[in-house]
């Protein structure tokens, strides 16, 4: 393929199939993302689109085909380890069912910034809704227009909307079960932040996990799912209460709390026996490995984007719920409660 001068108009479909060497149709389905199209040309078809600055016209399109290929997705905090796991699921899963991802992030989604949100991205023509994360924003404070489908995970909303959600009651029962069997009874909890659904979820479990053993009461710190407020959780739990194990509600603050119980010259697990949630890569390469609960962040995202697009063709509503298995995992940092 040779290259070429772009034209003086703005260029068209026919332009592009030209310079690249083949037909229109093709140029057509590439530009749809449609997957019938060998690599090597679909390559050709791209360049050529860049030499010209062809920019297929996404609104006529719509108009024959009856969709923008795009999906609308809203989330709290990218900056958090999971949201951004989900996120990055649903892109893999976007680019594989040949979809574009337009993302909007509202860090107050209690707020009327949820709604403004839902509606700015339902005017940039996609073609559903995913939220991700929406804090302890309800229905009534989220306006959604009626004809947008929409699928959550992880919030308030899953009562409301479809919904694809790690399991979370399951998973923490078999971390305190674990710790019991091990002979803890003093097992303090760093929770997440008020305004999270799994932090709920994960703090519910462990406190009634533990009244079923009859060790309760049991100590409890709030944390904000960082590697400091985990720090700075366990400096407080070490000077102030007694304990044999830590439950932190995710692995980034049972990070935190491993160093501060190393501060406090406490060994981890012959002294203390720590676990976390999550199972993200680097508790994995923690000192020792950290006992946690992996949940499967990609398979969440790739399970969003393929309720969204059946919800989008479905010819009635549903209120289905896709519950993604967690695993337990045992590792170093727990051990037998010390004598």
């Amino acid at each position: 393929m040779s290259s070429a001068p772009r034209p003086s108009h703005t260029p068209s479909i026919q332009d592009v199939a030209r310079l690249a060497g083949v037909s229109a149709q093709t140029v057509s389905r590439v530009a749809r993302h449609a997957p019938n199209v060998k690599t090597d040309t679909r390559t050709r078809v791209l360049v050529a689109m860049e030499q010209l600055g062809y920019v297929p016209n996404r609104a006529a399109r719509a108009l024959r085909s009856g969709t923008f290929r795009t999906i609308g997705v809203i989330t709290q905090n990218l900056g958090r380890t999971g949201e951004n796991l989900v996120m990055a699921g649903i892109a893999a899963q976007a680019e594989e069912r040949g979809y574009s991802v337009n993302i909007q992030q509202v860090s107050h989604p209690e707020t009327e910034a949820l709604t403004t949100a839902s509606v700015r991205l339902s005017h940039q023509a996609i073609d559903g809704l995913i939220i991700v994360q929406a804090g302890s924003a309800t229905r009534g404070s989220l306006s959604v227009p009626r004809t947008l489908p929409t699928v959550v995970s992880d919030s308030r909303l899953i009562d409301d909307f479809p919904s694809a959600t790690a399991e979370q009651a399951q998973g923490t029962h078999m971390l305190i079960e674990h710790l019991l069997k091990l002979g803890h009874r003093r097992i303090a909890h760093i929770a997440g932040p008020s305004d999270s659904r799994s932090a709920h979820t994960r703090e519910r479990i462990w406190r009634t996990s533990l009244e079923e053993a009859r060790v309760w009461p049991a100590p409890l710190v709030h944390g904000d799912w960082s590697a400091q407020s985990g720090y700075l959780a366990a400096r407080e739990l070490a000077a102030s209460a007694e304990f044999t194990a830590i439950f932190a509600a995710n692995d980034e603050m049972a990070f935190g709390a491993m160093r501060a119980l190393h501060e406090s010259s406490l060994r981890v697990p012959l002294d203390v026996s720590i676990a976390g949630f999550d199972g993200i890569a680097l508790s994995d390469f923690a000192v020792p490995p950290l006992t946690t609960v992996r949940q499967n962040f990609d398979a969440v995202g790739r399970a969003l984007v393929d309720l969204l697009l059946e919800t989008i063709t479905a010819s009635s509503p549903s209120l289905e719920r896709r519950v993604i298995p967690s695993e337990l995992l045992i590792r170093d940092s727990t051990g037998p409660a010390p004598r």
